[in-house]
């Protein structure tokens, strides 16, 4: 390790920064920002840096001029981020022989300390350093823990902090609260923290004080949104839960792509269903994450799409909150948006469709009884989820309601993977283009003029692997085309 890892606290501390470029303007950022009086010495001022010392005129001082070398008399900490190798190295040596602590920019083997790239949650920060080697990927690592780390961790250190002295009253020895914080610390309290509800993250906390440390606490339910396959799509809040589940419920629309950034010692429990063969019915399901959350687990219920666009997600926090059970909702990109953005097919246009409506291939009884004079509605689009095996009924109602046959219309194949396929047609030719191409689930049906845009603006082409079946049913298809 060439560097001491430390946090240096500057509130207060006279600070010198010689330079007034944006490397400059970026260190006396970061130097007002943690208290100190900062001293910037340069004949000009970079625009953004001259805003940023009117801001702190109490805390600022600048000298239009250039560097001298009584400007280091009494300066704590100073930065030489001049357009100047000679100046710098000059700042350096001045500060070395006066044991000041000197940074230099873009000169590491000058420098005695090094400034980090800095996830910034106060009161608690994460810093990455690479030793002066390379900052790009520092920055790059930092905003990869950016991602993981969620912006209220501040908030929950604070609350933290504010019941260190009731939790050591409550709990003597240190490896009770060791173990009490630890508890606190990877259950609904800090979820609650998390999503903003301090008043209940404080309640929680107060109940937890009040039972004895080896009491089993119910678990939470963490409903989560998978999205229509590309595992990119995933929100920063799902990725976070996915890693700290102790057991996963999934569906058998969640990719595995998706499932292999899940917590690896997780339990995993498939409770996928397809048409005719629910492998668990929904209130056995319903009933499994209740029983899974009593044992204390933490449960990630992973769905496909959105929980709540024809994910029965309802249903399953009904069961949820009538059992008491913590829980949480995550949305995630629901498949009508992601297919139809990865395949080119704006939902809606000014020019072609100004609403858009949702409608399921089968209802609860397997029938397809649906509205369809509002369906027919003209200048909108509709998206027919599980509609593959009912396509040839979609197409003779709308039609036999008024939709013109021609009606541009498209089959969005496993969207947003690698194995996308779109097959564009017309609303006629729909039940055709599924059994010439051996169309198969999960696809999304796009009904409506917007689907004449996809030629224009189509832009995901993945590289796909045909087998030699899938090669089959094609070569069929272009022969009979």
């Amino acid at each position: 390790m060439e560097h001491y890892p430390a946090f240096l606290n500057l509130n207060g501390q006279p600070c010198l920064v010689v330079g007034g470029g944006k490397v400059a303007g970026r260190k006396v950022a970061t130097l007002l920002q943690a208290g100190a009086h900062v001293t910037v010495v340069s004949p000009e001022l970079d625009h953004e840096l001259g805003l940023t010392l009117k801001q702190y005129p109490q805390h600022a001082t600048h000298h239009a001029r250039t560097f001298i070398d009584g400007d280091i008399n009494d300066a704590y900490l100073i930065i030489a981020a001049t357009n100047q190798r000679t100046v710098n190295s000059q700042i350096a040596g001045l500060a070395h022989a006066r044991k000041i602590l000197v940074n230099v920019a873009d000169n590491p083997q000058e420098c005695s300390f090094i400034v980090p790239s800095v996830v910034d949650r106060s009161p608690v920060s994460i810093a990455v350093s690479t030793g002066g080697a390379s900052p790009v990927l520092a920055r790059q690592l930092r905003m990869k823990l950016e991602t993981m780390v969620p912006s209220t961790c501040g908030k929950l250190a604070e609350i933290t902090e504010a019941y260190r002295e009731k939790v050591k009253q409550h709990f003597p020895q240190a490896a009770q609260r060791k173990q009490f914080w630890e508890k606190a610390l990877r259950g609904p309290f800090a979820e609650l923290v998390y999503m903003g509800n301090e008043t209940e993250a404080r309640k929680r906390l107060d109940e937890m004080l009040e039972q004895d440390l080896d009491t089993t606490e119910v678990g939470e339910v963490y409903l989560v949104g998978a999205g229509p396959g590309d595992p990119d799509l995933l929100t920063f809040r799902a990725a976070r839960l996915m890693l700290q589940a102790d057991v996963m419920v999934y569906d058998r629309l969640v990719a595995k792509s998706i499932l292999d950034m899940a917590n690896q010692n997780a339990e995993r429990i498939y409770v996928g269903k397809e048409r005719s063969n629910h492998a668990v019915p929904q209130n056995k399901i319903n009933d499994l994450l209740v029983d899974l959350a009593k044992q204390g687990k933490r449960v990630l219920r992973l769905k496909g799409g959105d929980p709540f666009i024809f994910g029965r997600g309802g249903e399953e926090i009904e069961t949820l909150a009538e059992n008491g059970i913590p829980f949480q909702v995550v949305p995630g990109i629901t498949a009508a948006s992601g297919c139809s953005s990865y395949a080119g097919i704006p939902l809606t246009h000014r020019d072609y469709a100004q609403s858009c409506t949702f409608a399921t291939g089968h209802l609860k009884d397997g029938s397809i009884d649906l509205d369809w004079d509002k369906l027919a509605t003209p200048n909108q689009t509709v998206v027919f989820y599980m509609g593959l095996t009912g396509i040839h009924v979609i197409s003779r109602e709308l039609i036999a309601h008024g939709v013109p046959a021609d009606m541009p219309a498209a089959l969005v194949e496993q969207g947003t993977t690698r194995n996308q396929r779109v097959h564009i047609g017309t609303l006629e030719t729909l039940p055709q283009l599924v059994k010439e191409r051996g169309v198969r689930a999960p696809t999304m049906t796009i009904v409506g003029e917007v689907v004449k845009l996809h030629d224009k603006l189509r832009w995901y082409e993945p590289e796909r692997h045909v087998t030699a079946s899938e090669f089959s049913l094609e070569h069929t298809a272009t022969e009979k085309t």
